[in-house]
């Protein structure tokens, strides 16, 4: 099962809802992960899926 490509151009303008920094796209887990937060942020069917209840702790296995 292949993952839909996520746009560059929003990974671009994309930021952490919690802190306003920048994200870094992990392809291969397909999450937008955000260093300052220490969330991952979920990537389904293309769509980053920016809530802050959605997201994972990095500590639990980053």
């Amino acid at each position: 099962m292949s993952n839909p490509a996520v746009d560059p151009k929003l990974l671009e303008v994309l930021v952490c809802p919690i802190t306003k920094g920048p994200l870094r796209y992990d392809a291969d887990a397909q999450e937008l992960i955000s260093e300052q937060a220490q969330l991952a942020f979920p990537i389904r069917e293309g769509i980053p899926i920016m809530l802050a209840e959605e997201a994972r702790q990095l500590d639990e296995a980053s």
